[in-house]
């Protein structure tokens, strides 16, 4: 299994609206690394789900329910989507502010490549948001 982790504009779509409709596909992505890091995405694999531009922090778990498929926003075959479900809520969202000042998280795709909007985290990234989120 790998980990990834996805930023989702709160005003836009949120966590919250994420579990009220239990699955939803991850499209309108147009960075090519993002997009390679949509094609590598299993069913399985584990999403930080990140709010970003307001709250700036890790809200929940979800995970890869459909691997990669055109993204039906566009006719454009480059660009890809996958199917995401929640998985539950961190007990304790996880800050940017808070991910910056844990020295083990320095390299994480979400601080070094900070305009990424689907990026990887390796696996011990994973378990010390989940420490460092209560879980």
């Amino acid at each position: 299994m790998q980990y990834w982790l996805v930023k989702s504009e709160p005003f836009k779509y949120s966590w919250d609206q994420f579990v009220k409709d239990k699955q939803t596909f991850w499209d309108g992505v147009r960075n090519y690394a993002a997009r390679n890091n949509l094609r590598s995405m299993k069913k399985g694999d584990q999403v930080l789900w990140y709010h970003s531009n307001e709250g700036l922090e890790i809200v929940g778990i979800a995970k890869v329910v459909k691997e990669s498929y055109q993204d039906p926003t566009t006719p454009d075959p480059a660009w890809l989507a996958v199917d995401l479900a929640p998985v539950k809520k961190l007990k304790k969202p996880v800050t940017l502010a808070q991910i910056k000042a844990e020295k083990s998280l320095a390299n994480m795709d979400l601080i070094r490549l900070g305009r990424l909007s689907v990026g990887t985290v390796k696996p011990e990234e994973f378990e010390k948001i989940m420490e460092m989120a209560g879980m």
